[in-house]
């Protein structure tokens, strides 16, 4: 049963089942909103997916899977990053008019195909979970080992390259004040509490002012909103063939979120287990719970693959915000939950948010996909991956180098194989590299070099 705590002058921090008084709960499930909010609505703009709708369905999922997990694992589900490219790719194959005009803002036929595969994802990562759960981590991560799930996030931000700069050339000068402006933000306020979590929203809105005396602002926008509106739901285009295909291509950019999540469990872990040990109660150990996390955060993408939002993950800003609030509480990030959907409903807001200028997502993009390659690279470093071995060598680089020149180098991003019904046009370059990467794999796990007198070679003593 949840703990309800009151104001006390000795209070230091809320553990996951402690409930604060109400004023509480609200005003920092308010600061949680705040925080996911950039990057959640970001995504929404980048994929053009309705921003009222990943509101909406971001609040439902976050709470849906705080209650999967038993609110024993405290996180917020926002938009992920690492689905933009191979969701963009699905929707200029197989719903042309979405990315053909920079005017457009929401594209339902792209996003009704796309929804089947966000659905898929949360099949794999449940089933992924359940599987921790039964035979434990280590078998993941010989199938999966850090050399390929890094890989993929390389090639998932450089493969965006494109994308941003054809965003950033609108307009040149807005794009690279943009960029410079929120990389400022990003080192300079680190560390300063609630602003700290936000050099996104900081950064948009100073290349939206900048826009200004540039005319690229469109002010209708905003007239044309109303100010209340029920957000367009879309139901998964299932009957669709193309659907199968975005499925299992959306799915397994799973490959690169699996490991994002896990690692946001254990920084988690260690923070709310230290705050335990404080307020003298018994480490509540959620590193514990790799298998149930993951089961979570397929409830999460199963509700807003149904309803029609971003795919999702849970956020590492909104962690950071939690370490620094000491407030690890999920009936907070439930009441964070139930203002997102709120806010959902609110037309003028996602018409504010639709004026953003392209040259400014552009600028944004340049950064954030730049860090999504550079945390493939993180992930790697960190995991001390061998790469004195040929065989993780030659994982890593020809992941890199078919999910890469692929997706810059053939049309529209497709390997020419054709697989009927799941693959009609072709392969995409990330899934195909993704494959690639796993086969090579599986081949040095069942066929060992040191049956052939091959010994290992030594890493970097760190």
């Amino acid at each position: 049963m949840a703990k309800s705590v009151e104001k006390s002058t000795t209070l230091v921090g809320y553990l996951p089942q402690d409930v604060p008084p109400v004023g509480s709960m609200i005003s920092l499930g308010l600061q949680q909103v705040l925080t996911m909010f950039p990057a959640t609505v970001l995504v929404a703009i980048l994929t053009k997916f309705d921003v009222s709708v990943t509101l909406m369905a971001s609040g439902i999922g976050t709470i849906i899977a705080l209650l999967v997990s038993g609110r024993r694992i405290p996180m917020y589900y926002g938009s992920s990053f690492s689905y933009i490219s191979v969701i963009i790719t699905t929707m200029n194959l197989y719903s042309n008019g979405c990315f053909a005009d920079a005017a457009t803002t929401y594209c339902p036929d792209g996003v009704r195909i796309v929804q089947v595969g966000i659905m898929g994802t949360a099949v794999l990562e449940i089933l992924i979970g359940l599987l921790i759960m039964a035979a434990g981590k280590e078998a993941l991560d010989k199938v999966l080992p850090p050399v390929i799930t890094g890989s993929v996030a390389i090639i998932i931000g450089i493969s965006l390259a494109g994308t941003a700069l054809s965003e950033a050339s609108q307009n040149w000068v807005v794009a690279f004040i943009t960029l410079f402006i929120t990389i400022v933000f990003s080192v300079y306020l680190q560390g300063k509490g609630l602003i700290g979590m936000l050099p996104i929203l900081f950064g948009a809105i100073v290349g939206w002012l900048i826009s200004l005396p540039y005319g690229l602002v469109d002010f209708s926008k905003i007239a044309a909103a109303s100010w209340f509106s029920l957000p367009p739901i879309t139901l998964p285009a299932f009957t669709d063939p193309h659907s199968w295909g975005a499925a299992l291509s959306i799915a397994l950019i799973a490959i690169a979120t699996v490991p994002e999540s896990t690692a946001h469990l254990y920084q988690m872990s260690l923070y709310i287990d230290q705050l335990a040990l404080e307020v003298g109660k018994k480490p509540v150990e959620i590193k514990r719970l790799i298998g149930l996390n993951l089961v979570a955060d397929g409830s999460d993408d199963l509700v807003v693959g149904f309803l029609g939002g971003c795919a999702g993950t849970n956020y590492g800003e909104n962690n950071s915000l939690m370490a620094i609030t000491r407030n690890y509480s999920t009936a907070v990030l439930m009441t964070a939950g139930v203002i997102a959907i709120l806010l959902g409903f609110i037309g003028k807001l996602a018409g504010v948010v639709n004026t953003l200028p392209t040259a400014v997502v552009g600028g944004l993009s340049i950064y954030l996909f730049g860090v999504i390659g550079m945390q493939g690279v993180a992930l790697i470093q960190s995991e001390k991956v061998n790469l004195f071995d040929p065989k993780e060598l030659a994982v890593g680089a020809v992941i890199l180098v078919t999910g890469i020149g692929g997706a810059l180098g053939l049309a529209n991003g497709l390997y020419p194989f054709i697989i009927p019904v799941i693959f009609p046009n072709g392969i995409p370059a990330i899934v195909f590299a993704a494959f690639v990467g796993i086969i090579l794999n599986a081949v040095f796990l069942l066929i060992k070099p040191a049956w052939f007198g091959i010994q290992d070679r030594a890493n970097i003593n760190y």
